[in-house]
């Protein structure tokens, strides 16, 4: 009489399980975490496995030597699911891992150098101090925001501010070797997105209130550290029309009158006054100054922080705009 075969305990709360034949650990092969999966053919077994309908989520490939595999599903739209699959200091060198599912998976530490990880899902897995070099992550997916910033953010709530600031720690360096690796690959707009990622995760280790935050909080508002001229282009038109409104109170000269706003003046008077300020507002912030209009009391001040505001602002536009476009 044959023994029942005793299967793979692995089982997730979202109603995942495992049919695999259970190993004497009560889970599989692919799923026992003390099975150390270096030998030479199990590179080959894994590509059947996962080809064979194998559940792939949360197989552990813990320091498993595993350079070269393909585990490309061809001619499927979605590719294998490894999600909450741990990878830590896995060998995939050369690996072809394109459209793969890692969602909740772990890659800390991997070799991934000439990897193929196009297309990859990595949200919320664990990016911290993988070999990227020559790797391939056209169009990854590493959603809004990393797995530690995440957990810096959540640490930072609940008030414990040494663990968030190891956490945010190591988003900074999981951004920069992004930003690194994006770089080498030719990839600047997403290597863009990286370096506002990094220089974000160090502004929150930095002394809250303190002097080098905000002017770091600012530059970031101002223009994306460098990453996003319509920013300043946003700045540059909520300038002109804060200061066409405070033209508008404070009064402005024109052929010997003080033009300012009444509201015995009524309604149309008012208006044309408001539009000659936003005229007056934008040859003031672009520095023209044609001589018609001319300030009066505050309007003065206004006037020349404007001027000065809006020659640094157009010259801080010129060079994000041109370190965009040339690359």
């Amino acid at each position: 009489m044959n023994e029942e075969i005793t299967r793979c305990c692995y089982h997730e709360d979202e109603g995942f399980s495992c049919t695999e034949p259970a190993e004497p650990s009560g889970l599989c092969y692919w799923h026992d975490p003390k099975i150390l999966k270096d030998k030479p053919e199990d590179i080959a077994r894994l590509e059947a496995y996962a080809r064979g309908g194998g559940m792939m989520r949360g197989i552990a490939l813990k320091r498993a030597e595993l350079p070269g595999i393909d585990l490309v599903r061809h001619h499927q739209k979605t590719g294998f699911d490894m999600s909450h699959a741990e990878l830590y200091r896995a060998n995939l060198n050369g690996a072809h891992l394109f459209n793969l599912n890692l969602q909740n998976a772990s890659l800390m530490k991997a070799d991934l150098r000439d990897s193929n990880v196009h297309c990859a899902n990595l949200i919320n897995t664990n990016l911290l101090g993988i070999k990227w070099n020559g790797a391939k992550i056209e169009n990854i997916n590493t959603g809004k925001a990393i797995k530690q910033e995440r957990m810096a953010l959540e640490a930072e709530r609940v008030g414990e501010q040494e663990i968030a600031e190891d956490y945010f720690e190591q988003a900074e360096e999981i951004y920069r070797d992004l930003r690194k690796a994006a770089e080498r690959e030719g990839l600047f707009a997403m290597a863009g997105e990286y370096l506002r990622k990094e220089l974000t995760m160090r502004r929150h280790q930095m002394p809250k209130f303190s002097h080098t935050r905000m002017v770091s909080k600012f530059v970031d508002l101002f223009c994306g550290y460098g990453e996003a001229p319509i920013r300043v282009i946003g700045f540059s038109m909520g300038l002109i029309f804060i200061c066409a409104l405070l033209y508008l109170f404070t009064g402005l000269s024109y052929d010997g009158n003080i033009h300012v706003f009444n509201l015995n003046n009524g309604l149309s008077a008012n208006l044309t006054l408001f539009f000659n300020c936003v005229y007056y507002s934008v040859v003031t912030f672009t520095t023209l100054g044609y001589g018609d209009f001319t300030p009066i009391g505050f309007s003065r001040a206004i006037a020349a922080i404007e001027a000065f505001t809006g020659s640094f602002t157009i010259a801080l536009f010129v060079v994000v705009f041109v370190k965009k476009m040339t690359r």
